[in-house]
């Protein structure tokens, strides 16, 4: 059974996403490639073992010295390379109306998310190359178990710490919408500690919610956007696709597979680091050379550019589960497919993206395939009279109880802080 359609969307609002998405592209593929040109130029060039020993060299020349700075440098000079294509990016989006932040506020959060940035490279750095110094050769092997401890410890502190740095949460007042939220989360089985509300709209017009935490950590967070915007019956329909991700663990998967990633990462870092030719070309003598640094970095972000697609192409998969699971939890499809088509116009979103920029790039399905997954899990639970309802034949009235004592483990995935979380 086809269950597209092109009724959902006007011609005009389909004209406007595909606008924004060509104006925006350049400036974020023109960010993406400048920043991984700059750090390949300076691994594997003698540029950055040059860079290194300079800015050492301002703070005495020690070892320690060119460790910090060097990765100092790095992380600057990586930030500034790609602050004009940010800063273009956002004057596109604020001709579509979904800026709200003005530019001293967009400055100071690029000088908070360095600041961020410099606080966790910094001893990162210092810490690998303690490694390297202690083993040249070998140093990737306790560097690996490190790597996943540490993929872990972010996990659980990020609500905590990378959170508040850029946004400011206040709980929901009490009223019925939080108590429907809380209510919902107890029919799934959550434990949910509180619902908070975040101050987005000081930067944007764009609509989200999301789940963070873990353990005593976990709280629903809707953007305050949101909830001057949609009904309260698509906020609920929001919450539930994060409680999806809870129920599914998938923070915690992702976490265990994010940790698994970095070791084997740090793996490849350690046997192509220690090669003899890339050494060479980036003027370092050995992986315990701070001038070897910049060459470390730049086989990351090769890595990170080159697993890119299918880190995509899991999150879309994970995405569309979560939907399924708002549509079981809720038994309304009608609301779903109401959500998904408000979220779509109010963050002026491509509802139906060229394929290969889906395949490359995009961590969520398309609007057009998110609603017509609902359609169809709505047609699978259609009664032989005709009746819409959810599989099995459940209603559509509204929330059912299904409570389930089925443990749930892990936090679903909030905003990083610093690049904004794609919407639900």
């Amino acid at each position: 059974m086809d269950t597209t359609t092109t009724d959902d969307f006007t011609p005009a609002e389909r004209a406007r996403g595909r606008a924004l998405r060509r104006a925006q592209l350049p400036w974020a593929l023109g960010g993406r490639l400048t920043g991984l040109a700059l750090t390949l130029v300076l691994g594997l060039t003698p540029a950055g073992a040059g860079l290194v020993s300079a800015v050492g060299g301002w703070f005495g020349g020690s070892r320690t010295a060119e460790v910090l700075a060097g990765a100092a440098a790095l992380v600057v000079l990586g930030q500034a390379a790609q602050l004009p294509f940010g800063a273009g990016a956002r004057t596109v989006r604020a001709r579509y109306g979904l800026v709200t932040q003005g530019w001293a506020g967009w400055a100071l959060d690029a000088v908070r998310g360095l600041a961020l940035a410099l606080v966790l490279v910094l001893p990162l750095a210092l810490g690998l190359f303690a490694l390297t110094a202690w083993s040249p050769q070998r140093w990737w092997v306790s560097g690996a178990g490190a790597a996943a401890v540490l993929v872990g410890a972010l996990s659980f502190l990020h609500p905590l710490v990378v959170e508040p740095v850029f946004n400011r949460f206040t709980p929901m007042p009490e009223g019925p919408l939080r108590t429907a939220l809380l209510a919902l989360a107890q029919r799934d089985g959550v434990g949910i500690r509180d619902v908070l509300v975040a101050d987005a709209s000081r930067r944007t017009t764009a609509l989200n919610a999301y789940v963070s935490g873990l353990g005593a950590t976990r709280r629903i967070v809707a953007y305050d956007t949101l909830l001057s915007t949609a009904e309260p019956r698509e906020v609920e329909l929001v919450v539930a696709h994060e409680l999806g991700h809870v129920k599914h663990r998938d923070v915690l998967t992702g976490t265990v597979l994010g940790a698994a990633g970095a070791a084997v990462a740090v793996v490849v870092l350690g046997l192509l680091g220690t090669w003899r030719p890339l050494l060479e070309a980036a003027g370092a003598a050995d992986a315990a050379d701070p001038r070897a640094l910049p060459l470390l970095a730049a086989i990351g972000a090769l890595l990170g550019a080159l697993s890119g697609p299918a880190q995509c192409a899991a999150s879309r998969r994970i995405e569309a589960r979560a939907d399924r699971h708002a549509l079981e939890l809720t038994s309304d499809a009608e609301q779903f497919i109401a959500m998904q088509r408000r979220l779509a116009l109010a963050n002026v979103s491509d509802v139906d993206p060229p394929r290969v920029l889906e395949l490359l790039f995009a961590t969520h399905p398309s609007a057009t395939r998110r609603i017509a997954a609902a359609r169809a899990w709505r047609a699978e639970g259609t009664s032989a009279d005709g009746t819409p309802g959810g599989p099995a034949g459940e209603s559509t009235d509204g929330p059912t109880d299904r409570s389930t004592d089925e443990p749930t483990d892990g936090p679903t995935g909030g905003p990083a802080g610093i690049p904004p979380k794609p919407v639900v």
